[in-house]
């Protein structure tokens, strides 16, 4: 890894680009709070970021896709931006959405030249600040904190403002800032566009495993009995330590994490996703998806989803795996895509 340049052409002084060789990045690893997991990586050195969020298990470098699409996003001069959140690696089992937010929310003030009053986080705040446009890249996983991100309530506190919920994040179409005194930091959260890959439901897929049912059952139990953050025995999760309440929200019929289950209503989907309608969306989707079972018709459930979201644009990659790791090139021109179109051009920007 190398110094930031301050020419904002690109990380390196000599401009070699992000990427050094095979599973070799170059750019700026930082913190961007206190918290020792609040870390981030980024290559290139412009105002427009893309953020890349994996999914369960995963942390840096999780996709194959990430080394051209940060090629192609320095061209296009953007950079590529891969956060560390509670949920990386093995903690999704002791995490939740509410605390991926709480991560994300810190983060995202990062990137915009806003007040940020929060004093433990502004010092971290400070190289990072005046980005002009954001589109979030995420995994099945990153994709429900982006919506819970998204679905929070608006929040005001003192002398800045925290704007959650898209029709408010969506903040160049937004005017009023209802009031409230429970936000503990200070923040514009503006995030125009999200790009979503492989919206999967981790609960269709458990219930393919023999031990979930009983499993769900003793989560159910414990949630009931005061002990929700109490771990569940080892054969619920062998990947992670995971929390009774985290496992009832991953596998249970309309859990907390149930947003993507083909057997759930047009009503029922709308009511979890129906928030995105005001930002610019695009899903990717696999077509082979490992993790969705045989059953699921699986162009009918993404048609469900983006109807869902109010009219997301929808991308079937065909014979693509979960990963898109044999779909490289086609992961990369439907973000490339996306972002030449939903970018800053033609964009209010708040802040002129």
């Amino acid at each position: 890894m190398t110094a930031s340049s301050s020419s904002g052409g690109g990380v390196a002084a000599n401009n070699e680009g992000p990427i050094k060789g095979k599973n070799q990045f170059r750019g700026v690893l930082f913190k961007y709070g206190p918290k020792s997991i609040q870390v981030a990586f980024k290559t290139g050195d412009y105002k427009q970021q893309v953020i890349f969020i994996g999914g369960l298990t995963d942390g840096f470098l999780a996709t194959k896709y990430l080394e051209p699409l940060a090629i192609v996003l320095d061209n296009e001069k953007w950079s590529l931006v891969q956060l560390l959140m509670s949920s990386s690696y093995n903690g999704y089992g002791t995490s939740s959405l509410q605390q991926q937010f709480c991560l994300k929310q810190v983060y995202v003030p990062c990137l915009y030249s806003v007040p940020c009053c929060v004093t433990q986080t502004s010092r971290y705040c400070s190289p990072f600040l005046r980005c002009s446009c954001i589109i979030c890249l995420e995994g099945c996983h990153g994709a429900r904190s982006a919506y819970q991100l998204s679905n929070q309530q608006r929040k005001f506190r003192g002398c800045g403002y925290w704007l959650s919920g898209y029709s408010a994040l969506y903040a160049h179409k937004c005017s009023l800032f209802p009031r409230s005194p429970c936000c503990h930091f200070v923040a514009l959260v503006i995030l125009p566009n999200l790009n979503v890959q492989a919206p999967v439901s981790d609960r269709e897929y458990r219930a393919t495993l023999p031990e979930t049912a009983a499993m769900i059952d003793l989560a159910s139990s414990m949630i009931k009995e005061g002990r929700g953050s109490d771990l569940m025995p080892k054969e619920a999760d062998p990947c992670a330590p995971i929390t009774a309440y985290r496992y009832n929200s991953l596998c249970a019929y309309m859990g907390d994490d149930d947003l993507f289950s083909s057997d759930l209503n047009d009503h029922q989907l709308r009511m979890r996703l129906g928030h995105m309608s005001n930002t610019p969306c695009q899903v990717i989707f696999s077509m082979d998806d490992e993790y969705v079972p045989e059953y699921v018709d699986k162009k009918a459930l993404v048609e469900r989803l983006c109807r869902a979201m109010g009219g997301a644009e929808r991308v079937e990659v065909e014979h693509g795996t979960h990963s898109l790791s044999n779909r490289v090139h086609e992961a990369v021109n439907a973000v490339i895509d996306f972002v030449k179109r939903e970018g800053p051009k033609g964009w209010d920007d708040p802040w002129s």
